[in-house]
């Protein structure tokens, strides 16, 4: 091969990554990375939890299934570490949550502020502050609080709502990112 035909090569592969890139950068809100089910497809999720000690680095999908073992780890990761209640997260958000991770292009996992919410819990929260909604989606399992060090709460948002697959609450006052599979909407600065 000449090296016109192997800068040609090198220039089309680079177009095809930056292609399918964007497919997977761009889920839709019924099932986030939802055209490349099938196409062997593997999903992964990184956290830890500063209030419990725990981590979970772990793929949770692979070729258009979500793996129930590891569905249930993530629930339990992610449950009210104040009252240790376990619910059925809503897998979208971890599709949410997955992708504007890829967006970011990081390797560092995210810190779990709070992910599902007791009634009991939420309501003294609520108590507290008047930033926690009355009716949270944490409380359905279907949102997560979440941080990074190495992005700014700004490009945090600005990657989830590239999603346009739930809701983004900015707190850049608290340092965190909420990210939710309910409608698509955003708020706070």
């Amino acid at each position: 091969m000449t090296d016109l035909q192997l800068n040609s090569v090198s220039r089309r592969g680079l177009l095809g990554v930056f292609a399918a890139t964007a497919l997977v950068a761009a889920p839709t809100y019924t099932n986030a990375f939802g055209l490349l089910k099938g196409a062997g497809d593997i999903r992964r999720i990184r956290m830890y939890s500063g209030r419990t000690g725990e981590s979970i680095d772990t793929i949770y999908w692979i070729e258009g299934e979500y793996i129930p073992e590891v569905v249930k780890e993530i629930n339990n990761f992610m449950r009210d570490w104040r009252t240790d209640d376990v619910v059925k997260m809503d897998p979208r958000n971890f599709d949410i949550m997955a992708a504007a991770h890829r967006l970011m292009d990081v390797n560092e996992p995210y810190m779990l502020l709070s992910g599902y919410r007791s009634p009991k819990t939420n309501a003294m929260l609520r108590s507290h502050s008047k930033g926690v909604a009355k009716n949270s989606l944490h409380m359905k399992g279907q949102a997560a609080d979440l941080r990074l060090q190495s992005r700014s709460v700004g490009q945090m948002a600005k990657a989830a709502t590239a999603c346009a697959s739930g809701g983004v609450g900015k707190y850049s006052r608290s340092n965190f990112v909420h990210m939710d599979c309910g409608p698509v909407r955003s708020w706070g600065g």
